[in-house]
């Protein structure tokens, strides 16, 4: 393997949900370190007898960069193991930039979100048509703040499928800038916990219940909460919101389309 920090996306807990190359660079590496409170310890078992395995966990960000860049100098290589896909909320991008600085070479290697994980254990589309047609992945403003143009009363405003991370313990304001952008209380919200992992627990509730539901459930950390008409259970009862793709009347490079008198 070529000597350089492989910042690999876990998936969402699943060892089963990391991409065929993440699993090989896991194999293969010198060095394993890997957010120890996140991933899986069956993934991480992965790693080859000859590896490092290491634990972020008791590491500052400066520590964690110089493991990874001794490890590159000597020409061995790296695999910094994150949970979910390292591009959303990963953090990542404070170890590139002391990587850069330091000439040593990284390459992001994508894995499945924790976003589209909940979805799948939901049974649910979040893109639907005539109902929504997009995502918003954000974030409830905590104790680290959001940008002005980006708090989440304005981007509810848009009514579309919205997907929040690190906010289950900011359900009230979460409700209330929802309420505050003309959501009705009875919009549909799932909330998975811990999605793929053996104790992944799932809510259902609508936007007026939320927070009672998730005080109820003990659901304060490693939650996703989607909101949005997407999550309407009943959308499986009915034949509505079809999409054009697998209509017989529809034309595309790859079919013609039939007369709809057909």
């Amino acid at each position: 393997m070529e000597a350089k920090v492989y910042i690999v996306g876990a998936g969402p807990g699943d060892p089963d949900l990391i991409t065929v190359k993440g699993l090989r660079i896991v194999e293969r590496a010198d060095v394993v370190l890997y957010t120890d409170s996140l991933v899986s310890e069956d993934l991480v078992s992965h790693a080859g007898a000859h590896a490092e395995v290491l634990q972020s966990s008791g590491m500052d960000l400066e520590q964690m960069v110089d493991v990874m860049a001794r490890t590159v100098s000597a020409g061995r290589s790296v695999a910094r193991v994150h949970t979910g896909d390292p591009s959303v909320y990963g953090a990542i991008l404070e170890q590139m930039v002391l990587l850069k600085q330091r000439d040593i070479p990284y390459e992001i290697v994508p894995g499945v979100s924790s976003v589209f994980a909940a979805a799948a254990a939901l049974g649910a589309e979040l893109t639907v048509p005539d109902l929504t047609q997009t995502v918003i992945l954000t974030r409830a403003e905590g104790r680290t703040p959001v940008p002005d143009r980006e708090k989440l009363r304005d981007l509810a405003s848009h009514h579309c499928t919205v997907a929040l991370f690190l906010s289950a313990t900011l359900a009230k304001k979460v409700v209330r800038e929802f309420l505050e952008a003309g959501w009705s209380e009875d919009t549909p919200v799932a909330v998975v916990q811990r999605a793929t992992w053996p104790d992944q627990k799932i809510v259902r509730t609508t936007l007026r219940e939320l927070d009672g539901a998730l005080r109820e459930a003990g659901i304060r950390m490693h939650a996703m909460i989607l909101a949005g008409w997407a999550l309407d259970p009943t959308l499986v009862d009915r034949d509505a919101h079809r999409s054009k793709l697998y209509d017989k009347t529809f034309t595309h490079g790859y079919r013609k389309g039939v007369a709809a008198s057909e």
